[in-house]
């Protein structure tokens, strides 16, 4: 299944075998997204969460 990058337009490859929640990589400009709908027509991903370091303050 073919996703267009939110970011930069490229196509992002899903893997038929993915599930909501999985994490896709834009292979262009790295972009990270989470899978929120699949289906057999459609894909929808958002923008995923990045997660900062805690340096303890």
């Amino acid at each position: 299944m073919k996703k267009d990058c939110n970011d930069c337009g490229a196509e992002i490859n899903v893997p038929g075998d993915s599930m909501v929640g999985e994490i896709v990589t834009c292979p262009d400009c790295g972009a990270n997204f989470e899978i929120i709908e699949k289906s057999e027509l459609k894909i929808e991903v958002k923008p995923a969460e990045s997660i900062g370091e805690d340096w303890g303050q």
